[in-house]
This record gives C-alpha cells, sequence and structure tokens, in this order.
C-alpha cells in the first residue's frame, strides 16, 4: 500500500493530538469537563452501528484482497498456459521434420533387399518414428485445442456417433470386435448439443479408438447416447480387461500411460484431448473401470 494512504488514514488521530496539546497546554483555551447521559436502549442502537460498520469495512478488506488474489492466480494461470501451448508448438514444429527426414530414410532403406535380423529392426525402428508422429500430431491438437476459438453450431449427436462408428468399423481390431450403437428413437431422438463438430467427433472417435485397442478379440464395444435433464449423455463401455484402481485417477494426464498400455501403440494424448474438449464445451467427463470386467467413459454435454 502507498505511503500517503497511511498518512491519510492517520490525519484523524494526528487532529485529535493536536487539539489536546492546546487545551491542555494553553491556559486561555478552556477545557471543560462533558457529561453524556444514555439510556440502554440508545446506547445498544450507537454499539450495533459501530459493530455493523466495523463488519463492513472488514467484508470490503476481504473482498478486495480475495479479488487481488484471484487477479494475480488468473493472471499466472494464463501466462502458463500461453507459454505451454508456445512449448507445445515449439516442439511440433523442430520435431516434424527430423522426423519426416526419418521416415524418408527408412523408406528408401525398405525398398533394397536386406537380411531378416536387418528387416526386423528397421520395422521396429519405424515403429518408434511412427509413434513420434502421432505423438507430436496430437500435441499440435492439444495446443491449437487451448487457443482457437469454438465453432458454436447445431450438432446432430446422433448423426456424428454414427459417422464416428463407420468409420471405427474399418479399423482391423474392429472385425474381431462386437461393436454396436444404441440411439433411442421414442418417444423422441436425442436433442443437439450447441459445439464445435469437429472437436467433438474427435473426442467421440478418440474414445472408440481406445476401447478397441484395449479390449481383446471377442469382446463387446458399446456406444449409447440419451437425454439426462438438460444434458446429452456419451456412453463409451466395453467389456475388455479394466483399468487397475490406481491407474483410473490418473489416465486424463498428459504423456500417462498404464500397465495396461504397455506395448499398445499410443501417445498417452487421447483422453488428455477428450477431457480438453469436452471441458472447453461446457461438459464433464468421467471414467468408470472394473478389473477384468470392463470400462464405461461417460461425456455429459450441455443440451442446445
Amino acid at each position: 500500500m502507498k505511503w500517503w494512504r497511511w498518512a491519510f488514514a492517520l490525519l484523524p488521530i494526528a487532529a485529535g493530538l493536536v487539539v489536546a496539546s492546546l487545551v491542555t497546554q494553553v491556559p486561555t483555551i478552556p477545557n471543560p469537563i462533558i457529561y453524556f447521559r444514555v439510556d440502554i436502549g440508545t446506547m445498544s442502537l450507537l454499539v450495533g452501528l459501530g459493530l455493523s460498520i466495523l463488519a463492513a469495512i472488514v467484508l470490503v478488506v476481504w473482498e478486495r484482497t480475495r479479488w487481488r488474489y484471484e487477479q494475480r492466480t488468473n493472471g499466472v494461470r494464463t501466462q502458463a498456459a500461453e507459454e505451454r501451448r508456445r512449448f507445445l508448438q515449439r516442439l511440433d514444429h523442430e520435431l516434424k521434420n527430423p522426423l519426416t527426414a526419418i521416415r524418408a530414410g527408412l523408406a528408401n532403406l525398405g525398398s533394397d533387399p536386406v537380411s531378416s535380423d536387418r528387416q526386423e529392426a528397421l520395422t521396429s525402428v519405424e515403429a518408434q518414428v511412427m509413434r513420434l508422429s502421432r505423438l507430436t500430431s496430437d500435441l499440435r491438437k492439444l495446443a491449437e485445442l487451448e487457443a482457437r476459438p469454438l465453432e458454436r453450431v447445431s450438432v446432430d449427436i446422433a448423426e456424428l456417433l454414427q459417422e464416428a462408428v463407420t468409420l471405427a468399423r474399418e479399423q482391423p481390431q474392429a472385425a474381431a470386435r462386437r461393436l454396436t450403437l444404441i440411439l433411442p428413437q421414442a418417444p423422441w431422438p436425442v436433442p443437439d448439443v450447441l459445439g464445435d463438430w469437429d472437436l467433438l467427433f474427435l473426442a467421440s472417435y478418440n474414445l472408440l479408438d481406445n476401447a478397441l485397442k484395449f479390449t481383446r478379440p471377442g469382446d463387446m464395444v458399446e456406444v449409447r447416447a440419451f437425454e439426462d435433464g438438460t444434458f446429452v449423455v456419451i456412453e463409451v463401455a466395453d467389456t475388455g480387461p479394466g483399468i487397475p484402481e490406481d491407474d483410473v485417477s490418473r489416465v486424463w494426464e498428459e504423456l500417462y500411460r498404464g500397465q495396461g498400455a504397455r506395448g499398445i501403440p499410443g501417445s498417452g494424448l487421447g483422453l488428455a484431448l477428450v477431457r480438453a474438449i469436452v471441458e472447453r464445451h461446457g461438459g464433464q467427463v468421467k471414467l468408470r473401470s472394473r478389473v477384468e470386467q470392463g470400462t464405461v467413459v461417460t461425456i455429459r454435454l450441455p443440451v442446445k
């Protein structure tokens, strides 16, 4: 606080000291004794008024302090988010060109006749390069998601899920799984939501892709959508191996890969993207899982 504010606050007591000094030190200035007489009712009213004024001052000071704290905190968060976004963009830019060159070199090497051991090594290197390519692609999506403005249009959830399921069925893993889509028709279909069609499609497809990757041949993957009050609920459920309890609370972390993800291709950013997309649409996303029984991921989006 500025020094002059403290000086202003001390003016009343300074004036009181000056007057007290004058009336006590100068003989010509009278200093009579004044008596106050007040009844209990009036005194109670005055005390209550004083306490109310004091409480109001405390509340004003507390609100002002809290507002300043929130402003500083929001500024720090905004700056941290901007720095993180710039870092992701730089990382994507720096990795893109080397990865493209490596993939081109591997393609040229693969065209020449090589021994089985060398071919196996080339295949392993190519798989890791593809993994890095997917990682940079997802990092770019995450960085763009935090900065790009959302398109607000009417999104037909039923149509969106039908397209996502159709695309998922083209994956090789889908042939060995039972993939079904359940959409209510009576008494009315699933209502529309207001949002960005491309981003909501990406979130739905990421959940489907995860379900297909982490389930076993013969397992069931079920996509459901229904209306729940002022929300549209989308569920992607499977009968896969499930997620251990220690991993359930961490699956939304960026780049986190649990025990069951070892040996399965992925960047570790799929669920982080899903959560970021849903939260930017004012929705919520949750995950429930039981080991050896399956997993359910639930998205709740506000109805248009």
